[in-house]
């Protein structure tokens, strides 16, 4: 489906010289007295390379057909990393490369969501909270509030997130995967 290049907006997956690719940012612009233009930042969801191009207001981009499917993660096995399609039960494999960021955050039994382009799957969305133990931070300092300071701290996964001062070792937090931010202890 073709659109007007003016129409591009931020998280919208286009196809461009072949391949799906997200668009991270964009700026309207008119010059003067010249013809308009969209600048625009894109993600090749492929290749996982970002890169600048500048499209004229007379230009026509079309947007991908992208499928999304509930997945549950399995299994690790080296970079490989095993899924099963919950609404038909097929088990299917993504590469790190794929996962990017994302696959820090892998636990067993975890439910995400995948995006397929042409039957196979380009990105993931993860949840926006997750609940992991902390299992190595600094000791709690007595007079810390919430909003004083913050110190790193290393979750069960194997990633570093910053906490506030009086966060211990061993509690559980919520962390946002996507950001890598404290939220809150887990209740």
């Amino acid at each position: 489906m073709a659109i007007p290049a003016t129409q591009i907006r931020r998280g919208m997956v286009i196809v461009f010289e072949g391949d799906p690719c997200r668009i991270t940012e964009f700026r309207h612009h008119t010059p003067g007295n010249l013809r308009a233009m969209v600048q625009a930042k894109l993600k090749n969801l492929r290749s996982g390379s970002n890169f600048e191009h500048r499209f004229r207001a007379a230009d026509t981009i079309t947007k991908a057909s992208l499928e999304t499917h509930n997945l549950e993660f399995l299994y690790q096995g080296g970079d490989t990393y095993h899924f099963m399609n919950t609404e038909n039960y097929d088990q299917l494999e993504m590469d790190a490369d794929t996962l990017g960021d994302g696959a820090q955050w892998m636990q067993q039994g975890m439910k995400i969501v995948a995006e397929y382009y042409d039957g196979r799957p380009i990105a993931i969305d993860l949840p926006n909270a997750m609940e992991l133990t902390i299992v190595e931070t600094a000791p709690v300092m007595k007079s810390a509030t919430k909003n004083a300071s913050s110190k790193p701290a290393k979750l069960e996964n194997g990633v570093s997130v910053n906490v506030p001062e009086f966060i211990s070792t061993g509690e559980r937090i919520r962390v946002n995967p996507n950001t890598g931010e404290y939220l809150d202890r887990a209740k």
